[in-house]
């Protein structure tokens, strides 16, 4: 049974970041980097198959060079494997471009039975890689997965559990399959010294277009459709207004206000 887990290194909450002008994309030399909180959950997820079934997990990133240290962390947490696909190629990739790249990645890895993203990335937010990439592999997919009930490996079968609004939802679906999951379904260990020893001298490998059999104009900024064109903070929020009369006077008052503005129809 084989494993892949996509993660990703994404600014810290601390960092000051900047965008290119030109591209619209986060300038992320010298930034200080941390792997997206929710793709620990992924990682965590895959070395408990792993303990479980035996399986191999391997861990694949997109990023500049300096993303092997996310990869080194996932290994010190107990990933077998890791790859770092890096390029100037692939620099200013959108979710579609990094979609398509990764799984060339994961198709070369061959014979991957579960793929597994956190839900989302804190620097874009749009949730869209994950379910770009099932597409892109014709394998099943699952988000928001909370909870993994079983694996079937002689049935290439899987049951987990989905975080709605409003509760959970049961899904059964056939292997090979990609699963997005939220900080509910465990709680990543922490490496133990021995192990972060040992994954700092790892040899990561580095895969660029050339190892990839895939399109050119389809890699990084080339191969992005869309683009941020402009990024600002919005304005603060301006005061409210007090109702400080007695209470039929307030009401008469708000009423009137939210009767001019279009609000409510009187």
């Amino acid at each position: 049974m084989r494993v892949v887990v996509c993660i990703k290194q994404v600014p810290s909450t601390d960092a000051k970041v900047k965008m290119d002008p030109v591209k619209g994309t986060l300038i992320r030399e010298g930034v200080e980097s941390i792997i997206n909180p929710f793709d620990e959950y992924a990682i965590e997820e895959g070395i408990r198959i792993k303990e479980k079934f035996g399986a191999e997990v391997i861990v694949i990133s997109m990023g500049p060079p300096q993303a092997k240290e996310a990869l080194k962390t996932a290994l010190a947490m107990g990933a077998d494997k890791a790859i770092l696909l890096s390029d100037k190629a692939f620099a200013g990739s959108d979710t579609l471009a990094t979609s398509y790249t990764l799984s060339l990645a994961i198709k070369k890895i061959k014979d991957v039975d579960i793929v597994i993203c956190g839900k989302q990335a804190t620097d874009g937010d749009t949730a869209q890689v994950g379910p770009g990439l099932a597409q892109r592999l014709n394998f099943s997919q699952i988000t928001y997965v909370s909870k993994i009930r079983s694996i079937n490996i002689e049935n290439k079968e899987l049951v987990v559990e989905r975080l709605l609004d409003n509760g959970t939802q049961v899904v059964r679906t056939k292997m090979p399959a990609l699963l997005t999951v939220v900080k509910d379904i465990n709680q990543p260990r922490i490496p133990n010294i021995f192990s972060i020893k040992k994954a700092a001298k790892a040899e990561i490998p580095v895969w660029g277009p050339q190892d990839l059999d895939g399109e050119k104009n389809k890699f990084g900024f080339d191969g992005s459709p869309t683009q941020v064109i402009k990024i600002f903070t919005p304005p603060p929020r301006e005061g409210g207004k007090i109702f400080d009369k007695d209470v039929k006077e307030s009401v008469k008052e708000l009423i009137e206000i939210l009767s001019t503005n279009g609000i409510i129809k009187i």
